[in-house]
């Protein structure tokens, strides 16, 4: 309930009509794919769409206005057969900011071990108990962890029942063929960027989700300056994660979300205040060093 008493008050008069969580947007490309009736895909977005967004993913009531902008763009690389599909599926979500129109990136992720059945006029059924196939299973993992993020974003360590619920799916899928759900597959799937985020060690990421936004952005306009250096304090603290697991899937994954977003942040700040930061964001993002000297150097 954390989350709805913020969002209630960061949007102060949201609408009385009650939805559920997600508003979610699908697209389905397939671009080499010649062995399939496009008009396939276009059903494949609509029984996705209607999975993620007629669903009760929580217990909590949400308004309209309070609902998760997510979007879902699903690439098809190769169709064995009429029914079974290979591809990437990449989910972003954003949230509003207080006191403006901007909606600030919190949870983006491009999973490239999507192989899924799907059939003519199939309806996506899914049970949080159970691994039912492939696809439902994709789609309720990464509802739970934008859900997750989202509440994370609004209430420290707010989103712990739903990456606890996101964890519960990727056990159910162990035995499952397709790939993306074992901790020996990788450091880089579905099993070790939720596994990471609930753990010890990464509890400063979690932090910084709260800090970021809620005394950071949130308040951006009452004082930049001052929610420029909680942003500042909370991304320092993530260096306690690098230390310990450099590189790791998650903190990647944040500076992907967020890292032409703090570029326009700290461009107009004072010299200290980019100097101070700098040095941060290149130690913790490498493969952007140079984008971030040009910018704030």
């Amino acid at each position: 309930m954390l989350r709805q008493l913020a969002l209630f008050l960061l949007l102060f008069a949201p609408l009385a009509i009650v939805a559920q969580e997600l508003n979610c947007t699908v697209q389905v490309v397939a671009p080499t794919v010649s062995n399939v009736d496009p008009a396939r895909f276009k059903t494949m977005e609509e029984q996705i769409k209607e999975f993620m967004n007629a669903r009760k993913w929580t217990t909590d009531d949400f308004d309209l206005m309070e609902r998760i902008e997510v979007s879902i763009l699903i690439t098809i690389s190769t169709a064995p057969s009429q029914t079974s599909f290979s591809g990437s599926i990449m989910v972003q979500s954003s949230r509003p900011v207080y006191n403006s129109d901007y909606k600030t990136p919190i949870f983006t992720v491009n999973d490239g071990d999507f192989d899924f059945t799907f059939l003519d006029n199939q309806i996506i059924q899914f049970s949080l108990d159970q691994h039912r196939d492939n696809l439902s299973s994709v789609l309720a993992y990464y509802a739970y962890m934008v859900i997750a993020t989202d509440y994370d974003t609004f209430a420290l360590e707010g989103g712990t029942n739903h990456y606890l619920k996101a964890q519960t799916v990727v056990a159910n899928a162990q035995n499952a063929p397709e790939s993306g759900w074992k901790a020996s597959e990788g450091q880089r799937n579905r099993y070790w960027l939720v596994e990471n985020v609930i753990s010890q060690t990464f509890r400063p990421l979690r932090t910084c989700l709260y800090l970021y936004h809620r005394q950071g952005f949130d308040k951006l306009y009452a004082n930049a300056e001052t929610s420029r250096k909680e942003i500042a304090d909370a991304i320092i603290e993530l260096r306690n994660i690098h230390k310990v697991r450099p590189s790791s899937y998650n903190v990647q994954l944040f500076f992907s979300t967020k890292g032409n977003e703090l570029v326009k942040l700290f461009t107009p700040a004072s010299e200290a205040e980019r100097q101070r930061i700098l040095p941060i964001l290149k130690e913790l993002d490498p493969g952007n060093i140079k984008k971030y000297d040009a910018s704030l150097g």
